[in-house]
């Protein structure tokens, strides 16, 4: 059951951040404006999760895209709306902090 649970969020798979981060990834933290205040990934786009359909413009379809909020249940909403947004390289990098360290 956990393992269902984490493959709905996008947690299932092993994902190389560090090299997705190497090879030009974009980092979108999906956050409040203030939760990105109190600080983030260096470098990581603050598009709140509510804004985040209305500024798909913002984010290079081209390059892969990391997701991350505070725990990984607003990343895992982003990464569907990107995927609907017709992005095709997304992944759910679950919560800042823990991502941070990933890459």
């Amino acid at each position: 059951m956990l393992q269902l649970l984490k493959n709905i969020v996008g947690l299932g798979q092993t994902t190389d951040f560090k090299a997705l981060v190497k090879n030009g990834a974009q980092i979108i933290d999906v956050r409040t404006t203030g939760e990105f205040q109190g600080g983030h990934i260096k470098g990581a786009i603050n598009i709140p999760l509510q804004n985040l359909s209305g500024n798909l413009s913002k984010i290079r379809k081209d390059k892969p895209v990391i997701t991350c909020c505070a725990s990984g249940m607003r990343s895992a909403s982003a990464k569907s709306i990107l995927k609907s947004g017709g992005f095709t390289e997304v992944y759910n990098g679950g919560g800042w902090m823990s991502l941070q360290n990933k890459i």
